[in-house]
């Protein structure tokens, strides 16, 4: 294999911009922000629009498409055709 060709992998904290939701994990991304995290560690900080605690899947916040009564509007509009 060749060397010094894959990207760093290392601890990262990603933030919710939307909810001020922070985690830790480990990723290849890296930032110029830092933030103190809850072990004293300093951590690159990843600031996210979206996260699973604003998602509205994740949430229970999602519209569920009613397409019954799309079929009954079609079947009824071209029933006599």
């Amino acid at each position: 294999m060749k060397a010094d060709i894959h990207p760093k992998y290392h601890a990262v904290v990603f933030q919710d911009v939307t909810s001020d939701f922070s985690f830790l994990t480990r990723s290849t991304l890296s930032s110029k922000e830092t933030v103190k995290w809850e072990d004293g560690e300093t951590y690159p900080l990843i600031k996210v629009e979206v996260s699973s605690n604003s998602h509205p899947f994740y949430t229970g916040k999602h519209k569920i498409v009613d397409t019954g009564g799309r079929v009954d509007k079609f079947r009824r509009r071209y029933a006599g055709k």
